[in-house]
């Protein structure tokens, strides 16, 4: 998820320390993750429900980030979740009504088990690998990472640790999609293009291309099923702030899809569509309403993984759906990097 607001990095020295206060295995807040494949009891549910809350830590307080909070105030929010502070880069000392405290304090705190790392895209890594190694559970807006491999990492260490490791993801909530998916469900897909336009991104912050929009990838993902990559080419004008990346790829029925983001000055955020079937064609989303209360239908998801309600097969889906867009982001990069 893109932000404005980043929080750097830092590399902490007390690591010994906040082990030395609570081992993970001793933690007296986090719950058993082996109870993720399982159905929870209704007497487990109910104390879960009134003995303990998720004491929460949200880092960045970007967009997304003030949304989070925003959403964790919600009373919805109350009955697992209690927001514990936020950590920023600036001294605001709180926001709206809400504490700010030290990276340090958050990794250490016993009473924080969750961290919302919501900062800019090139930190993410950094942050999720430190709070998983603190023995805290982690949601990240997309993407967890700006490579394949540093993603293969983190999930390693997630089940390592035994921590839930959410990766949101927005754009599936959204009625657009959905829209979409009751329109293609069952159609043969001949060829189809997703192009999207909008202001310059600085890389350096949200990463190349094809991850800081992994969302449009996500849905083509979503829609179509996996997909095999064919080519890819990168036009990029520094001088004139402009890019234009784009890609082809192919389904498993060898229906053909491009794929581009194109970003510059003047270029208004807007998402162009076509898909031809069989049986007809889709050339644009009509006005489907408001997305509602995204941001917290992610929140939901993300508390049934820590109260052990999702299944394994649906975790292992959902697991295996973003690993194949960041491997499909990595070696789109990898191709545009070599022309």
């Amino acid at each position: 998820m893109l932000l404005n607001t980043s929080v750097p990095p830092t590399v902490l020295t007390s690591k010994a320390k906040c082990e030395k206060q609570y081992p993970y295995s001793l933690h007296p807040k986090i719950l058993n993750l082996s109870l993720s494949s399982q159905t929870l009891t209704e007497e487990t549910k109910m104390n879960a429900e009134l003995k303990r809350k998720f004491g929460v830590v949200v880092v960045g307080v970007g967009r997304a980030g003030s949304v989070r909070i925003r959403d964790l105030k919600d009373p919805r929010s109350s009955a697992f979740l209690n927001l514990i502070g936020f950590v920023s880069r600036r001294e605001l000392g709180s926001l709206d009504e809400v504490g700010q405290i030290s990276l340090e304090d958050a990794l250490c705190s016993q009473e924080i088990d969750v961290a919302y790392i919501c900062s800019e895209s090139s930190s993410h890594e950094d942050y999720i690998r430190q709070f998983l190694q603190a023995g805290k559970h982690v949601l990240v807006e997309y993407p967890m990472a700006l490579s394949f491999a540093a993603a293969q990492e983190l999930w390693e260490l997630a089940t390592q640790k035994g921590r839930v490791l959410h990766e949101e993801h927005i754009e599936l909530l959204m009625e657009e999609f959905e829209f979409l998916r009751r329109e293609v469900a069952g159609k043969e897909l001949l060829k189809g293009s997703l192009h999207f336009t909008a202001s310059p991104l600085e890389e350096e912050r949200f990463g190349f291309p094809a991850f800081s929009g992994i969302s449009r990838l996500t849905w083509l993902v979503s829609l179509f099923g996996e997909l095999s990559l064919i080519s890819a080419t990168m036009e990029d004008r520094k001088e004139d702030k402009y890019m234009k990346m784009t890609v082809q790829l192919e389904t498993q029925n060898r229906g053909l899809l491009s794929w581009i983001e194109e970003k510059g000055p003047g270029l208004k955020r807007n998402r162009y569509l076509s898909f031809q079937f069989e049986s007809g064609s889709l050339e644009e989303v009509p006005n489907v309403g408001v997305n509602k209360n995204i941001f917290l239908k992610d929140q939901d998801i993300f508390v049934q993984k820590l109260l052990g309600q999702v299944s394994a097969e649906d975790l292992a889906a959902e697991k295996k759906r973003i690993m194949h867009c960041l491997r499909l982001a990595s070696d789109i990069q990898k191709l545009c990097h070599q022309k």
